[in-house]
């Protein structure tokens, strides 16, 4: 019988402490025999550290609020197992979520390997919140033997390998803002020979507190900074992950749709308005996959989720990506921000 490796769970943490007790909790109710936790306080200034400090953690606190791509590192520069299982403090890990992970990557042969959300988010009764962990769980498990990249909700990692790729980037704006330092960790990794590979039915469940206006903040944000660096990648049309082309049809559909109905009312002919059902019919073949996802969780939150998706949501990811591409010139092509490639190396 193959020896199981020692698991090092690094969690970055920043004013958690609604969240941080239910994490280690559910982390400390793990089936996985030999593990250890590593909590990295990024300098809060509420009740984290003494929350932290009554499970038998090992604590790194930080004076200076440094982002999370550095809290990551310094923990798994601290961290004593073979393998680092990376999670957030807002998440609440299943007892099989660990023994999971490393039965795959024992399996596998995989140096990477990720977990999911749960389709029913831990504030399941948010309707925003289930849609959101229905949405991710749905992007992310779709290519489980070769994905884009997997999330650090979820990763596992062999520590030499992670150190010896450099970590996170932190000194960018990936790793300041959170929003795709996996994704970029991912590629760099590939690129490097090393194989990445999903399992899921290792999950965690989020918790996301979202309500309409959080949830469209959210998607404003992933997609800002998403568009950033798949313009500096050059793969702006890659199927990746959250950022997966149904969802780029159907921010192309709404805009398209929007350009339509503003056509026709300034040139005061309904002819334009002929091309809208078509184009929605496409969109809504296209993502039929995401749809039946939704309707897991019943018909009335399916047409909820179809219509949030199709008429609100692509207008906040819209406006994300505009975002995106103007600060990518501003900050990143034509400003002093290098380049992410050349901070990678």
């Amino acid at each position: 019988m193959q020896k199981l490796p020692r698991v090092s769970v690094v969690i970055p943490v920043h004013n958690g402490e609604k969240v941080i007790g239910k994490c280690l909790d559910a982390v400390f109710r793990s089936d996985y025999p030999d593990f250890e936790v590593v909590v990295v306080d990024d300098c809060s200034t509420d009740r984290t550290r003494e929350i932290c400090r009554s499970y038998p953690v090992k604590l790194i606190p930080f004076d200076e609020h440094a982002g999370v791509s550095r809290a990551r590192n310094t923990g798994a520069k601290n961290a004593g197992g073979e393998v680092l299982l990376f999670i957030d403090a807002d998440c609440i890990m299943l007892e099989d979520t660990i023994r999971r992970m490393i039965e795959t990557k024992l399996r596998t042969g995989a140096e990477i390997v990720g977990g999911t959300y749960t389709k029913v988010p831990e504030d399941r009764e948010s309707f925003f919140s289930t849609f959101q962990s229905v949405y991710v769980n749905y992007c992310e498990s779709r290519n489980p033997e070769n994905p884009d990249y997997v999330a650090t909700h979820c990763m596992a990692v062999d520590r030499e390998v992670f150190l010896k790729l450099g970590g996170f980037i932190e000194g960018s704006y990936i790793g300041v803002a959170a929003s795709v330092e996996d994704v970029e960790f991912c590629h760099r990794a590939k690129r490097a020979g090393y194989r990445v590979v999903m399992d899921p039915q290792a999950m965690v469940k989020h918790v996301f507190n979202f309500n309409l206006y959080r949830s469209l903040r959210n998607a404003v944000k992933k997609s800002m900074y998403w568009t950033m660096y798949s313009l500096d990648n050059r793969d702006i049309t890659q199927d990746s992950g959250a950022a997966s082309r149904e969802l780029k049809l159907n921010v192309a559909c709404y805009f398209s749709s929007a350009l339509l109905l503003l056509t026709a009312a300034l040139g005061g002919s309904a002819l334009p308005l002929a091309l809208i059902p078509p184009i929605y019919a496409a969109n809504l073949y296209a993502n039929r996959g995401f749809f039946r996802a939704l309707g897991e969780l019943g018909r009335g939150f399916m047409l909820a989720g179809v219509a949030y998706y199709t008429l609100i949501y692509p207008a906040a990811v819209g406006a994300g990506a505009a975002a995106g591409v103007l600060r990518y010139l501003r900050y990143v092509k034509f400003g002093n921000i290098r380049r992410i490639k050349a901070e990678a190396e």
